[in-house]
């Protein structure tokens, strides 16, 4: 590949990357293994052809939030959400009613499940729901609702009036994105909402988030969560872990090699 073909590119994983909420300078150099000063000259050109538009520090897309598929994200960073899976399936106790949200990292907490016995899970995720279908140990619960055609899982009224009546011993939700006090960022307010009910009926919430959704900010809608939440991450940045810390979250972070 030569050097034109490359900076065309890595320009176009910048675009991909800032559309995704992962906007900020430092992050985007890391993702991509190049240099702060390489990624601002990417950001400027990139502004000048109006795909982006530079803002203090990173930037912002011109295009509407778009959530990625499942399947896709199904094949990024396993490493860190397979850490992370397994760091969640500790905070189980034997007997214990959980909730546990669609998405790719929660499936990963659902291997760590399997063989378990005197378990009630409810879900709003159809895989994970059909990927414990065979556990004769598990009591699984999945609640109806609307239904996403990205992340295969229900929200809504009907998700609503169906949560109302659990109380849960843990709930383990996913994220597009994770603040320190803005909570959980999703791409609609029904799963945003959803997601609130399901903490609030919780006695621990513990989120599973791998480090770029710590770093992502450009999503529609924000579930607030209880105080004292748990955060399990691959995250390392001190910085961003403090940030959480120091806001009151439990943090506790994993060891893996991101894929």
């Amino acid at each position: 590949m030569n050097p034109r073909e490359a900076t065309r590119d890595r320009r176009m994983e910048v675009v991909r990357l800032v559309r995704s909420g992962i906007n900020r300078v430092e992050a985007l150099a890391e993702r991509l293994s190049t240099s702060t000063s390489t990624i601002r000259r990417d950001l400027s050109a990139l502004e000048r052809t109006g795909q982006l538009a530079r803002t203090y520090g990173g930037a912002t897309s011109l295009a509407p939030y778009q959530e990625r598929a499942l399947a896709e994200r199904m094949s990024m960073n396993t490493r860190a959400k397979a850490a992370i899976g397994s760091v969640a399936a500790s905070l189980v106790p034997p007997g214990a009613t959980i909730f546990v949200d669609a998405g790719s990292t929660t499936a990963h907490l659902i291997d760590n499940l399997r063989g378990s016995s005197g378990l009630t899970v409810v879900t709003r995720g159809l895989e994970i729901a059909l990927s414990l279908a065979e556990e004769d140990g598990i009591d699984v619960i999945v609640v109806g609702g609307h239904l996403s055609r990205n992340s295969h899982g229900t929200a809504g009224a009907l998700a609503s009036d169906a949560l109302r009546r659990f109380t849960f011993d843990v709930s383990f939700l996913g994220a597009d994105a994770v603040d320190p006090r803005d909570g959980v960022g999703e791409p609609t307010v029904e799963e945003a909402l959803t997601k609130e009910q399901v903490a609030q009926r919780s006695s621990r919430t513990a989120v599973l988030a791998d480090s770029s959704k710590l770093e992502a900010r450009q999503v529609p809608a924000w579930a607030t969560l209880p105080t004292g939440w748990t955060l399990i991450t691959d995250a390392r940045d001190k910085k961003i872990v403090k940030a959480f810390e120091n806001a009151g979250v439990s943090v506790t972070s994993v060891t893996s090699q991101r894929s």
